[in-house]
């Protein structure tokens, strides 16, 4: 059933998906920047994440978080970054060996793993297909969602009851309300660490939307208990004003924090919780909590995953054979129908 997924292998297999497009779901391609891509970019992004505590622009870590991607390259660099980053095509008695014989545990993002990237966030609906592909796991697998998007809406995009829902980043968290067939329930699953805040993020979500009237584009989308300030649809031009009107808003703020995704500003309180907080949360409530026969698996695709990467890294068991000879640290591998 773990069809239509991309992998990310260190301590356990952990997932980064390409962004799904309709009737074309999860597709492995080549960086579209020269070789040592991902790293480099990576590397921008880490560096874009301190800029605004050491002094930097906020615009300077907008422009890192989303970078333009020129066409893919040919010939040798091609090849390197097939090679870095293997088809589980190619690997897929090494996959199937990691999880033999222990409970697999699906997590997923939302958007950009199981919907495409649109230019309007409300229009982000997955396919058919997906969804069935997704119910067909649940059937076998616990199988949750975890999104920075609000948790209602979420579920009113992917419509399956059986399954588990964290939204606004972990910070919303809710158990199935259909029976699925698998041994391991959490139906009365509830947490939301963040309810204090609630006030004080429609009073900052009312000032944003106010705010942002004066830039053509730009949109705010209020999460329940975090804000996403959008900013796919504005030209680069007016990133440094939004910037700026977003900062001059949040100053008067200081128990909320400003992250960074593709395109878009994240607000949320600042507790620690995100994530990977959300995953340890269910795996503890499925009573999977610090067993080594436990194997979970996260798909996601935007930076705000790679918290949800390390715990289901330090859930797994390491393995050697294949995956940890094609290269050290997180790799990526393709597994499709």
């Amino acid at each position: 059933m773990m069809n239509h997924a991309t992998f990310a292998a260190e301590e356990a297999v952990t997932a980064v998906a390409a962004p799904a497009q309709p009737g074309r779901h999860f597709v492995s391609l080549p960086p579209r920047r020269a070789r040592d891509c991902r790293k480099a970019s990576l590397g921008r992004m880490d560096l874009a994440t301190s800029a605004v505590l050491m002094g930097g622009s906020l615009l300077d870590s907008m422009k890192a978080s989303s970078p333009r991607h020129p066409m893919s390259p040919a010939g040798a660099d091609n090849e390197e970054w097939i090679e870095k980053h293997p088809s589980a095509l190619e690997w897929f008695e090494g996959v199937l060996a990691a999880a033999e014989g222990k409970q697999i545990v699906m997590f997923l993002d939302y958007d950009g793993t199981l919907s495409p990237i649109v230019q309007d966030p409300d229009r982000a609906v997955m396919t058919e297909e997906m969804r069935d592909a997704v119910r067909g796991v649940a059937q076998h697998f616990p199988t949750a969602i975890v999104s920075g998007r609000c948790r209602d809406k979420v579920f009113n995009f992917v419509k399956l009851e059986e399954l588990y829902y964290a939204g606004s980043h972990g910070m919303d968290i809710k158990g199935p309300t259909k029976v699925s067939n698998h041994k391991a329930k959490a139906d009365e699953v509830l947490c939301q660490p963040a309810t204090e805040f609630l006030p004080v993020i429609q009073e900052v979500y009312e000032k944003l939307t106010a705010k942002m009237e004066s830039i053509p584009g730009a949109m705010v989308e209020n999460n329940k208990f975090c804000l996403s300030v959008h900013f796919r649809c504005v030209e680069e031009a007016e990133w440094d004003a939004l910037g700026r009107e977003v900062k001059a808003v949040l100053d008067d703020y200081p128990k909320l924090c400003l992250t960074k995704g593709r395109k878009v500003l994240e607000i949320r309180p600042s507790i620690e919780w995100n994530k990977g907080h959300a995953l340890k949360f269910l795996l503890k409530s499925l009573g999977y909590a610090g067993r080594s026969d436990v194997f979970p698996i996260y798909i996601g695709d935007d930076r705000t995953d790679e918290d949800a990467f390390k715990v289901a890294a330090e859930h797994g068991t390491r393995h050697r054979d294949p995956c940890d000879q094609v290269s050290k640290g997180h790799q990526r591998i393709l597994l499709s129908a």
